[in-house]
């Protein structure tokens, strides 16, 4: 529903929105909303169906796409990469670029995408009294591992429905209290793409990484890292990076 509601504040037409359902025809509970089109996945969730599913989409004229969920995208290709004979480690040669084609299908058409994600209680061991015992340490996407880098804006919703960035390079959502996402967030984001498209003196998020690496001095990175706050959460390893490489130029001795 979360998805539903950003996705009509994106193009403000639920003619223009269309579901690629993997949820059991789950889309279909939130009718009430408006005409909005769904595209019912049945198994197997190959990424290949997934990019046919796209592409009827935009050949349809659909200005926002939600893929409710991609989880089953990667669950089918882990099933692939365990049924392949062989070793183990050069068999992901053959499972990684059906992986990356879905992924790039989504960057590189001529729409907005909003996909969702299930989560799973995230793990990891811990040495007590000797002994090595598993500990939770929060929840992990069902997904391949930093697929969240390819996104502009990441939201994690927890059981109340409200939301919280992780990832925000438009700068909305940033050091900002959960929320429970609405029409207007949409709007907000479509508002921030059009700032982007309209006003040419906006730094890019390319442009951003060169300023970073011409940056000579900690208060000179500190200013640009507060001056565009939409890339302090995309960019911080470049940032942390700089940062440690003036510290390390400016303690070596002169001679």
């Amino acid at each position: 529903m979360s998805a539903l509601l950003i996705a009509y504040g994106l193009c403000g037409s639920w003619d223009k929105v269309a579901v690629i359902d993997t949820e059991n025809r789950s889309a279909d509970l939130y009718a009430h909303l408006g005409a909005y089109k769904t595209l019912s996945l049945e198994p197997p969730y190959s990424p290949e169906r997934y990019i046919e599913g796209i592409d009827l989409c935009i050949q349809a004229g659909i200005e926002v796409i939600a893929i409710d969920s991609t989880s089953h995208e990667w669950e089918y290709l882990l099933d692939y990469h365990s049924s392949l004979q062989g070793n183990s480690f050069t068999n992901w040669g053959k499972v990684t670029p059906r992986h990356e084609a879905f992924v790039n299908k989504i960057l590189q058409s001529n729409a907005h995408f909003i996909c969702t994600m299930r989560s799973k209680t995230d793990y990891v061991l811990s040495e007590k009294n000797g002994k090595q015992v598993p500990e939770k340490v929060g929840m992990k996407s069902v997904q391949r591992e930093n697929l969240e880098y390819e996104y502009t804006v990441v939201l994690e919703l927890d059981m109340t429905h409200r939301a919280k960035a992780s990832k925000d390079r438009t700068g909305l959502f940033t050091g900002k209290p959960e929320f429970i996402p609405t029409i207007d967030t949409g709007r907000a984001i479509l508002d921030w793409c059009n700032q982007g498209a309209d006003n040419p003196n906006l730094i890019t998020y390319e442009q951003m990484q060169q300023l970073i690496h011409t940056c000579t001095s900690t208060q000179e990175l500190n200013a640009l890292y507060y001056a565009q706050p939409q890339y302090q959460q995309a960019l911080r390893h470049e940032f942390t990076a700089r940062n440690q490489q003036i510290t390390t130029l400016t303690q070596q001795p002169t001679s």
